[in-house]
């Protein structure tokens, strides 16, 4: 392990443990140069997983990608970034967990809005407006509806959506919850 001060390349361990999460083993370096110390990780290698887009495009999973998507979900929310983070360490291992190496953006966006309903309907809602591509507020009142009439973790997964007929655009009711 190179040396971060004076990029001499020989250290020895002065100390090995696990890390706070269990993922990583974390090791406390001295240079044999110059005798300062330093932390360096060691973590597993994992094999990628990939996100199976709409079109067909495959798109390397990003922890950071969805975290972003989560945390601009929870603006302004009474969630905390470590419930976050643990929302989305639980994702990734359950995804890896199944042994694949692909999964298709709307499993995905599902299992998402599965947890992400369960921690903060408010939240959720603001990610299935980004997710399902809302058109207007009839698709968001829908969406409500439906999350209203049926208790947390119940939910069954939608039938692909079909666009709704308009019979008249300049009118939209809007009495959302009655």
């Amino acid at each position: 392990m190179k040396c971060p001060y004076c990029a001499h390349v020989d250290s020895k361990v002065v100390d090995s443990r696990d890390s706070e999460t269990g993922e990583a083993i974390r090791r406390r370096r001295e240079c044999l140069n110059c005798g300062k110390r330093f932390t360096t990780y060691e973590r597993i290698e994992a094999v990628p997983l990939y996100v199976v887009k709409k079109d067909g495009r495959r798109e390397e999973f990003s922890r950071q990608k969805l975290y972003t998507g989560l945390v601009t979900a929870a603006k302004k929310r009474d969630i905390s970034p470590a419930q976050l983070e643990a929302l989305v360490e639980e994702l990734e291992n359950t995804l890896r967990g199944r042994g694949g190496t692909e999964v298709g953006s709307r499993e995905l966006g599902e299992m998402v809005m599965e947890r992400l309903r369960i921690l903060d309907e408010i939240a959720y809602i603001r990610f299935a407006s980004v997710y399902r591509s809302f058109k207007d507020a009839s698709d968001m009142r829908a969406t409500i509806e439906q999350m209203l009439s049926q208790p947390p973790g119940t939910r069954r997964p939608e039938p692909p959506r079909r666009p709704r007929p308009r019979t008249d655009e300049s009118e939209l009711p809007l009495d959302i919850g009655k």
